[in-house]
């Protein structure tokens, strides 16, 4: 089926006349169609190898775009909307057996894939902050999980522990000092998932992508639309996405940067992401997620790396490479910014509770 056929199988106002590339994402293929009238429309694919249920996945969507809908009269932009296809569903399947699903398009928005100074970060964080705090009362655990076991620490460590056993490459001997740094903090990367286990942490909606580039901003104001990228939108902890966001966002370096010295942890934009998130969902955490919230940025570092470090031992299945030890430099620069926010421990702690207590 080719694109404009495809395009048609939505219910648009207007004939469909262009359908061009767009963005860079690199799970699903984006288009922007443009009808007769002047109308624009985001298609987009589904990758159905990386997300096992499409039916489990579009439900998510359609739930909770429908939740954020009531909470944001007005203003279209503000929630992303579902185009339905002609037959009432909200994705279609080509004869090839690949899924399309349509969004509107955002007017008058901008998506930044990095931040041009603190206050881009700043409006990045009030949206997931908002976006915590508008589903704060939605009934989390009717959610799948999109990708089991996604932030599950402890089973992230399982995983490290077989490929490291398995040493299919013969690896293991050139990173032993990654190796070590890994293992001597198992214990601590599993305390919040023992925290949710315990009931000591509430299960809540999270998106689990909180990059940037995942935020639509104004064109004129540069204040925050709407979150996008929902697919991996599933129950979850609010610390990891508070984390994440720390994670990519206050690093002054590339995740792939080769020289460590230039990898280093901010905590001027830690400040100011602290600032924006807790200021649109501080009132809507519980104590205890608000002090974990230094712990989900040190323990998504950790994660992430251990990931990458679990890929390079296993022979590089996963992430994609573009160079020979390209997921062995990504994971040294992840601990090297765990390094640093253990260094930087107690000012992390501390900002945290300075913005809670004035909010």
């Amino acid at each position: 089926m080719n694109m404009d056929a495809l395009a048609s199988a939505f219910r648009m106002d207007g004939v469909p006349v262009s359908c061009v590339p767009s963005g860079n994402g690199h799970i699903n293929k984006t288009f922007t169609v443009t009808t007769a009238s002047g109308h624009r429309y985001i298609l987009q694919s589904i990758n159905h190898y990386v997300f096992k249920d499409v039916d489990a996945l579009m439900n998510n969507i359609i739930a909770v775009t429908a939740h954020l809908h009531i909470k944001n009269p007005g203003d279209p932009r503000r929630v992303l909307t579902l185009v339905p296809t002609l037959d009432g569903s909200y994705y279609t399947r080509t004869p090839e057996g690949d899924y399309f699903r349509m969004f509107e398009f955002v007017e008058n928005s901008v998506c930044l894939e990095q931040a041009s100074d603190e206050n881009d970060f700043y409006q990045s964080a009030v949206a997931f902050g908002e976006f915590q705090n508008q589903l704060s009362d939605f009934p989390a655990d009717t959610l799948v999980e999109t990708i089991p076991h996604f932030h599950d620490t402890i089973d992230r460590y399982r995983q490290f522990k077989e490929a490291l056993a398995a040493d299919v490459k013969g690896r293991a001997q050139e990173c032993l000092p990654e190796i070590e740094f890994v293992l001597a903090r198992e214990e601590e990367a599993g305390q919040m998932v023992r925290m949710l286990q315990a009931g000591k942490l509430p299960l809540r909606v999270t998106h689990n992508d909180t990059k940037l580039n995942n935020v639509m901003l104004d064109a004129d104001s540069r204040t925050p639309l709407c979150v996008i990228d929902l697919d991996t939108v599933m129950p979850g902890l609010a610390a990891n996405d508070f984390g994440d966001s720390i994670r990519f966002g206050a690093s002054t370096a590339a995740e792939d940067e080769i020289d460590l010295s230039r990898v280093c942890f901010s905590l001027p934009l830690y400040t100011a992401y602290t600032k924006g998130f807790l200021s649109a969902c501080g009132k809507t955490l519980t104590r205890p997620e608000i002090d974990t919230l230094p712990l989900g940025a040190k323990l998504m570092t950790l994660e992430c790396g251990v990931r990458f470090l679990t890929d390079y031992l296993g022979g590089d299945t996963y992430f994609s490479i573009s160079r020979e030890k390209h997921n062995l430099d990504r994971c040294r620069t992840q601990f090297k910014l765990v390094s640093e926010m253990e260094d930087k421990w107690d000012d992390m702690n501390r900002v945290i509770q300075e913005v809670y207590q004035e909010l």
